[in-house]
């Protein structure tokens, strides 16, 4: 698969939540490469900026424009936030080799678990589900103001504080879907923070519901050779392996949380 480095255009910037921005630039191909789960590494700041690149999701693709979602977090982030249409971004990609395994018959229900800013790869990944395919899509976060929605308007969602949907976490809420709902043979993509991804690995044993996770880390290099990413394995084999080029995507069940 082609990895390309570019300075792209930047399209669109637009505020979606609190403190939450949209970034699209123009890229053929990276729109041509990219599958749902992959990530780009972009340059944020010239100069005596952040000299590390930093990590984002693809979050959508269409035609030959590419989304990618953030929290204004410092000053590489606050850099892409104030980006004008025309400008260039520097950016590497698209990045990882686990991707959501989608075009298979062993599940008919996709259910799509984020919680906070695991929002980001879900619009792209729920854009390439194979037809036939039910789909159900979960959103968790701390408060109203923080709930992310692009792309995924029909989402259920669930607020730790009560101020808008389930009050609770995102993964009470799916379990308590799971309760008395016959939804075929269901398998779970999520992403999100690790806590919630241990719980949501819980209840996928717990259910026997294959589930894959997207994960987060800082990701220096993006192509593997900083090492800088690990994640224990709790499989055979390697103890250890790169979150950048062996994941973001993994089986729960072969991930120590």
């Amino acid at each position: 698969m082609a990895m390309i480095l570019e300075q792209a255009p930047v399209r669109t910037v637009t505020e979606v939540g609190s403190n939450v921005f949209q970034l699209t630039f123009s890229s053929l191909a990276i729109a041509r490469e990219a599958l749902p789960g992959q990530f780009v590494n972009v340059k944020t700041v010239d100069g005596s900026g952040p000299l590390l690149r930093r990590p984002f999701s693809i979050s959508s693709v269409r035609d030959d424009e590419v989304s990618i979602l953030f929290n204004v977090i410092g000053s590489g982030t606050k850099a892409l936030s104030l980006m004008r249409k025309g400008e260039g971004l520097d950016v590497l990609g698209p990045l990882g080799k686990g991707t959501f395994p989608l075009d298979d018959d062993a599940y008919e229900t996709a259910l799509i678990v984020a919680g906070g800013l695991g929002v980001a790869p879900m619009p792209f990944l729920r854009a390439s589900m194979p037809r036939g395919k039910k789909q159900f899509v979960f959103l968790g976060a701390r408060s109203a103001s923080q709930v992310v929605t692009v792309g995924l308007e029909d989402a259920q969602v669930a607020t730790d504080d009560g101020s808008k949907g389930f009050h609770g976490t995102v993964v009470d809420l799916l379990r308590n879907t799971l309760v008395g709902n016959d939804l075929g043979h269901p398998r779970i993509f999520a992403c999100g923070p690790l806590p919630m991804l241990r719980s949501l690995r819980e209840l996928s044993e717990a259910k026997n519901i294959e589930c894959y996770v997207a994960l987060e880390c800082e990701m220096a290099c993006g192509i593997g050779l900083c090492q800088g990413c690990p994640v224990e394995s709790s499989g055979p084999g390697k103890k250890y392996r790169l979150v950048c080029n062996e994941g973001p995507v993994f089986n729960a069940l072969t991930v120590v949380f």
